[in-house]
């Protein structure tokens, strides 16, 4: 089973993630890396399974949401990878600069655990409903 990739570098909102997940059951592995240089070198390793959906933060230090999907678009493979984006910011510029690099969603992170259990169904909704191309 693909693993899940989690770029959060918020270890609170990392273990309400993993705490949602483990409520709903969600069967894949959750990989839980803090910036996008950490979830690039992942990625790029060939020891590690390539996730079915990444969900991503966009502001993390070392590499911002932003520009970590602005690298996974500019790689073949990596860009058909689908990216939620699960941020605390409601800043116009950052959900039309991630729709600009074809993020499948952007969510904005509630502050109550059964809203946020919600989003992680939602996204892992979307996960298992979707037909996806080929990674190679």
């Amino acid at each position: 089973m693909e693993p899940i990739l989690l770029v959060e570098d918020d270890n609170i909102d990392a273990m309400t993630v993993k705490r949602a997940f483990k409520d709903l059951k969600v069967a894949n592995p959750l990989a839980h890396l803090i910036d996008g240089e950490e979830a690039l070198k992942y990625l790029g390793s060939e020891n590690s399974e390539k996730p079915c959906v990444i969900i991503l933060d966009l502001n993390m230090p070392k590499m911002n949401g932003i520009e970590f999907r602005g690298v996974l678009k500019a790689d073949k493979v990596l860009k058909k990878i689908p990216v939620v984006v699960l941020t605390i910011s409601t800043n116009e510029q950052d959900i039309v600069e991630g729709f600009k690099l074809n993020i499948a969603g952007y969510i904005v992170k509630p502050a109550d655990y059964k809203k946020f259990v919600e989003a992680i169904k939602a996204i892992d909704l979307y996960r298992s409903l979707s037909e996806l191309p080929d990674k190679d």
